[in-house]
């Protein structure tokens, strides 16, 4: 690893080392980091995915080549943080019937299926995976989206504010309205004449 991406890692690790050295030193309870290890993967996860739709809408430019390059990284650390909610999670609720208990209940089971769908991208960022998985590998990565979508249910259904949601939601649908208006303004219709109908 070149020493620019371990800082990268040094800088996205930060947070949760705050995090974890809160709850060993008895200064927060796992309870409390539910929310600050949620967020974080959210943020992580939207930068990860605000790269591409920029350089389809701006175009490339030496700031926007530099963040699509550590985009995997960014993915992978948004799985991380949320498998770092997960084990506090895990720690708060203590029983495993307990947990099992609270599956049911959508706020609890979004929050699985987003992890799960997760899972996937983060264990094959890898420049290896991406070659033996060939076309493969970007349908796989795909399933960022619907891990993103059912992140932003469990938050919203888990009681927290919308407006927080909301905020974090704008810059990426920002994005992708841009892009889809420069995608057709680039591609207009075309008026099709129709053949005069034979006398």
């Amino acid at each position: 690893m070149h020493w620019p991406r371990a800082v990268l890692w040094l800088l996205l690790a930060f947070p949760a080392m705050l995090m974890v050295e809160r709850y060993l030193s008895g200064e927060a309870l796992a309870l409390e980091l539910y929310h600050p290890t949620g967020e974080w993967s959210l943020r992580l996860m939207i930068a990860a995915l605000l790269p591409g739709p920029l350089i389809d809408t701006f175009g490339s430019n030496r700031l926007l080549r530099g963040w699509l390059s550590i985009r995997r990284n960014l993915g992978v650390a948004a799985f991380l943080y949320a498998l770092l909610h997960l084990v506090f999670y895990v720690l708060d609720m203590r029983l495993i019937s307990a947990m099992v208990e609270e599956m049911a209940i959508p706020a609890i089971w979004t929050g699985w299926l987003a992890f799960a769908a997760l899972l996937v991208p983060a264990a094959i960022s890898t420049d290896r995976a991406m070659r033996s998985l060939g076309s493969r590998w970007k349908r796989l990565q795909r399933l960022v989206y619907p891990a993103f979508i059912l992140a932003i249910g469990h938050w919203l259904l888990i009681g927290w504010d919308w407006l927080p949601a909301l905020v974090h939601l704008a810059p990426l649908f920002a994005v992708w309205l841009l892009r889809l208006i420069a995608v057709r303004r680039s591609n207009p219709v075309k008026e099709q004449t129709r053949p005069c109908a034979p006398h």
